[in-house]
């Protein structure tokens, strides 16, 4: 069902909705509705950033929704799916390509939740839709209009090292709502802590490697997305140039929610990781996600000595745990081999739906995907 616009709205009984596009004025609506449901939402000018600033928006944007909303007769807005555009590579084409962000619709409007994502996956004009986020309930959802899941990494488990003891045991016990929590997390982080000492892996002395910290993605990233697209051209990219990743982590890099470590030599970036601020506010918990690995030899050589320097600051800042979902860098276990935890997920995280019956039929093959959690909307 294609969105009604605003001005083709018909009047509507006091028991019905309307779907139109969204605008920048819907916002205290859509953050009340979300806050009901304890939905993370960026503040406004964050929120605005996703279009505003959006390289690829600039490029479409006389023609596409930044999203829809379910309207009552009242003005009253009952539900929300945001429609962000972003760009993808594959055999040197261009992919327009469409992530969703933050659906919520209001429990008694439930009903009509599943015209927002039949609005979403209606525009002709994108060639990938990329769901790297949905629950239990919207992956049915997305499998119900021919989503498929992406074929490569297991994207419904986590691995994950604990950096906080006494952090991540309140956090555990508080998510189980164990009674007195903060009394029982003493005894559980001593024994996480001995745990960890038996078991510890051995890193190799030759792990050891140079780690460079940006505040900011300056000139040397554009060479490096340049030689990276031209190394990997068989494969499907999310665009990683320098524009769109400074507009992707402006407001995680300002708020100090993201680190980009490089590798580099000679002023030339060989590879990148970027870790990202993802917590668990309802449990407690502070948590950090390696998302996005990047490297031009196509080795993991360098993500040690990243990973090294991501597990040291989280102790010093007191953070609970550094975690990596399903992706595997480089096509490398090493994340799950070496992370002393792992954790099963409630669903799986990552469905995308091609546009073009052919396009399908080449993203069907598993060589040619290298997803991450740079991917659609799950670091923005």
């Amino acid at each position: 069902m294609a969105a009604i616009p605003r001005t083709t709205v018909a009047p509507l009984r006091a028991s019905a909705v309307g779907l139109r596009p969204a605008s920048f004025e819907d916002y205290p609506q859509i953050a009340r509705l979300a806050a009901r449901y304890n939905l993370h939402f960026e503040g406004f000018e964050a929120w605005r950033h996703l279009w505003a600033n959006n390289p690829v928006y600039h490029s479409v944007r006389d023609n596409w929704p930044m999203g829809w909303v379910l309207e009552t007769a009242k003005c009253d807005i009952v539900g929300y799916l945001g429609n962000i555009p972003l760009e993808c590579e594959f055999r040197g084409k261009k992919l327009l390509t469409s992530t969703s962000r933050a659906w919520v619709v209001d429990m008694s409007h439930r009903s009509y939740a599943p015209l927002l994502l039949d609005s979403h996956f209606s525009d002709k004009r994108v060639d990938l839709f990329l769901h790297p986020t949905p629950n239990a309930q919207a992956c049915r959802a997305y499998t119900s209009l021919n989503a498929q899941r992406v074929p490569v990494g297991e994207w419904d488990k986590a691995a994950f090292w604990i950096t906080n003891y006494r952090g991540f045991a309140a956090s555990a016990l508080t998510k189980k709502a164990v009674p007195m929590a903060r009394s029982l997390s003493i005894p559980l982080a001593a024994g996480l802590a001995v745990r960890d000492f038996i078991a510890k892996p051995r890193w190799n002395a030759k792990d050891e490697g140079t780690v460079e910290l940006c505040d900011r993605f300056d000139e040397r990233f554009e060479v490096f997305w340049e030689e990276l697209r031209k190394r990997n051209s068989h494969l499907l990219l999310s665009v990683r140039s320098r524009e769109v990743l400074q507009w992707h982590f402006e407001y995680a890099l300002r708020e100090e929610r993201a680190w980009v470590l490089v590798a580099a030599e000679g002023g030339r970036i060989n590879a990148y990781s970027i870790f990202y601020r993802n917590d668990n506010s309802a449990a407690g918990l502070k948590r950090i996600r390696l998302v996005d690995y990047q490297s031009l030899e196509n080795d993991t050589s360098a993500l040690l000595p990243m990973l090294r320097w991501a597990l040291k600051r989280c102790r010093r800042q007191r953070i609970h745990v550094l975690e990596s979902i399903a992706f595997q860098p480089c096509g490398s276990t090493i994340l799950r081999d070496l992370a002393p935890y792992k954790r099963q997920l409630p669903s799986w995280l990552y469905y995308y739906r091609a546009r073009d019956k052919a396009l399908a039929e080449a993203l069907s093959d598993r060589s040619v995907w290298v997803p991450s959690g740079f991917d659609g909307e799950a670091s923005l």
